[in-house]
Parts: C-alpha cells; sequence; structure tokens
C-alpha cells in the first residue's frame, strides 16, 4: 500500500470509484460535485494504491480564516473497504493537518453511511439534516479539536 499525492491524470479513476459506491455510499448527483472538486477546489488531495492501483482516495481543505480544515471526499474501492485502508488514509491526512501548526479543529461532511467510521477517529455529530446530500442521503456534519483528542489510531480498527 502506498499513499500518495493526486495528480490530474488520477481523475478518471476517482470517479470510477465514486460510481462503485454509488447509490450504497453516493448519490448519483454527487458525481458533478467531485468533478467541479477535482477541477476547482482540490487543495490536498492523495490517493492510495494497492499493487499500482488506485483503490482509494481523499484529501482535505484549509479553511478561509486558517485555523481548521476539512477532510474531503473520502473514497474506498468496495472490494478494499473494511481492510484498514481507508483509516490509514485517514491517520495520514490527520497528521498532515496537525503539522500544519495554527490548525485548531478538524471538521467533516458526511453521511448517515459513513459518520460512524468518523467517530472513530473522535469526530463528535455537531449537525444533520434529512435529505441535504439527496433523497435518502443526509448530512452529518463532524467535529473534532486537535488539541483535546492525541490518539488517532481509532479503536478496533484493523
Amino acid at each position: 500500500m502506498k499513499i500518495r499525492r493526486y495528480q490530474d491524470s488520477d481523475k478518471s479513476r476517482i470517479i470510477e470509484l465514486l460510481r462503485l459506491n454509488t447509490p450504497q455510499h453516493f448519490s448519483p448527483k454527487e458525481e458533478k460535485d467531485l468533478l467541479y472538486y477535482l477541477n476547482h477546489q482540490i487543495e490536498h488531495y492523495s490517493v492510495i494504491e494497492v499493487d499500482e492501483l488506485i483503490i482509494g482516495c481523499g484529501g482535505f481543505n484549509l479553511w478561509v480564516n486558517g485555523e481548521g480544515a476539512s477532510i474531503s471526499w473520502d473514497i474506498v474501492h468496495p472490494h478494499y473497504q473494511g481492510k484498514g485502508l481507508g483509516s490509514d488514509l485517514t491517520k495520514f491526512r490527520i497528521q498532515k493537518i496537525k503539522e500544519i501548526e495554527r490548525i485548531k479543529s478538524i471538521t467533516v461532511r458526511t453521511s448517515q453511511f459513513a459518520y460512524a467510521f468518523y467517530e472513530r477517529f473522535g469526530f463528535e455529530v455537531k449537525e444533520t439534516a434529512t435529505d441535504y446530500w439527496d433523497i435518502g442521503f443526509d448530512l452529518y456534519k463532524m467535529e473534532r479539536n486537535i488539541n483535546l483528542i492525541s490518539e488517532d489510531s481509532p479503536e478496533g480498527s484493523r
């Protein structure tokens, strides 16, 4: 397993990963949002490779005020879910965010299908909204304070 920085040539594989996770984890309507993100909003984005095949991706963006970061667009190939690779990528990003000294908190906006994953990393649900992403895809806005939580390895992770 290798985590490396995203390259523009990875875009079609990232879209393929999204489609493999639709509609189990993402609404079909979110593909256009991901494309917009990759084309216009990407800051720190990485991919996970296994045997030179991209099997996952995820990033983070810094807040305008410079005191926070948001985890963004986590996607793992269905055959690799539950094997700890998503956890490895999340720990990698949390560590990279912690290296930016001014950051005080991290947020993630996810759905009812993934919020329990982030709870294992100390994120707490701060807000929910029914049918936010699409019908049947609720918003779970979560946050964790960098200074209060020092352990980034979720209990029970593989």
